[in-house]
């Protein structure tokens, strides 16, 4: 078996500081089943719920567990359910500060990052920009930006 030596630190500043993790998007075979346990086991609380994409967002402190019916709008998306062949996360979203999207996308372009869709979506903090990239081995990443004013 080979064993791989860490990465050298990187010397370059990044544009930006992680802040936090905004939010958590778990693909759930039984949404009634997973929302119970996460609100009446863990302590979380439902904030907002869109039934026709098959989204539910629970409070979890700071920051919020996002459950995906994978019979909904948003859970058919992602293909095949959790298994051997489908993954249950979604993706993981980052809270950054200085939220700067031209020097953001032009720091990850130049590390040949694949960036997905720029846009405005709702995280734990509220409505605001946000970036998807994808790290490499294929998995999807956001970068949330701070709530819209």
């Amino acid at each position: 078996m080979k064993v791989l030596s860490p990465p050298e630190p990187s010397m370059k500043q990044t544009p930006f500081q992680l802040a936090q993790i905004d939010h958590v998007v778990l693909r759930v075979r039984d949404l009634l089943v997973m929302q119970r346990f996460y609100c009446d086991v863990l302590g979380c609380r439902e904030e907002r719920r869109q039934d026709d994409i098959g989204l539910v967002q629970l409070r979890a402190g700071d920051s919020l567990i996002d459950l995906v019916s994978l019979d909904g709008k948003l859970g058919r998306l992602g293909g095949a359910g959790p298994g051997a062949e489908g993954h249950n996360m979604d993706h993981l979203c980052l809270r950054v500060e200085n939220y700067d999207e031209t020097a953001i996308v032009a720091h990850l372009t130049a590390h040949g990052v694949r960036v997905g869709e720029i846009g405005s979506r709702y995280g734990a903090k509220g409505e605001g920009p946000s970036i998807y990239l994808y790290d490499p081995q294929g998995n999807m990443v956001e970068l949330k930006g701070p709530p819209a004013a």
